[in-house]
């Protein structure tokens, strides 16, 4: 059996220059690994190079690469590139998302289009390009959300575009364990990250921190520790939801 430890891996983050991503790839790092990280926009460059200059400082290599992942071409050119830069990916964790808290009646075909773009088709593209790209053994993560053990109000196409992704995952798990390939989702409930607080009111806030322990959203923190455990010796589970929230939800 293979040695599952992150020590001289690499490792691409989708979505990894702050918040979320920003600590998967700082924690990886410290773990012994080479990082890519990845970024959407120019507004999130500063970060991504924050980080950069996070990972390098620990050693190890980085590399940081912009793109629209919701375009297929874009994914593929992204790990392409990383591969170029850092080697043979070893693994791939995609932290990439959108909320949207508003309701169906109120939803105009553009949201739903965008939605469903940047929370089911980027992440079923970045499983393929994994798929194509990643070394025998590898690991292949996916940050969704526990909305997706919810019966909650306003979230439709969140909790409905990544949704699929579950799907995805249990597909990607047979189709390449023979490979020794395997593919998870983790599911967080409400993150205490700025995502999060754009989208609702101060007592739905409370009310969401009311449902977990110590009555409290999830923290970056309590999560970015399950993926490397995923990335590493937790490599046995596979094709599997991991909701990571707390109590918020019961599954």
């Amino acid at each position: 059996m293979a040695e599952h430890t992150l020590q001289g891996k690499n490792v691409l983050v989708g979505g990894g220059a702050k918040n979320l991503g920003g600590l998967i790839a700082r924690q990886v790092a410290a773990a012994g690994a080479n990082v890519a990280i990845h970024y959407n926009s120019d507004s999130s460059r500063a970060e991504a190079e924050e980080t950069l200059a996070a990972v390098e400082a620990l050693g190890v290599k980085g590399a940081i690469f912009q793109g629209d992942l919701t375009v297929p071409a874009n994914v593929a050119a992204l790990f392409t590139a990383a591969e170029s830069a850092i080697g043979t990916i070893d693994v791939a964790v995609n932290t990439v998302g959108r909320v949207l808290r508003k309701p169906i009646l109120e939803t105009t075909e553009d949201e739903y289009d965008s939605m469903f773009d940047i929370n089911a088709k980027a992440a079923y593209f970045f499983i393929q390009e994994a798929g194509r790209h990643l070394a025998d053994g590898g690991k292949i993560i996916t940050i969704v959300t526990a909305l997706l053990a919810a019966f909650t109000d306003g979230y439709s196409t969140y909790a409905g575009g990544k949704s699929p992704v579950e799907h995805f995952t249990r597909a990607a798990a047979k189709e390449f364990a023979g490979r020794g390939i395997s593919v998870t989702a983790v599911a967080p409930g409400p993150m205490d990250t700025p995502f999060f607080y754009g989208q609702e009111t101060p007592e739905r806030v409370e009310f969401h921190k009311s449902q977990a322990m110590g009555g409290q959203l999830t923290q970056i923190e309590d999560i970015a520790p399950i993926v490397r455990f995923l990335a590493s010796e937790g490599w046995w589970i596979t094709g599997q939801t991991i909701f990571a929230n707390g109590g918020y939800t019961t599954h």
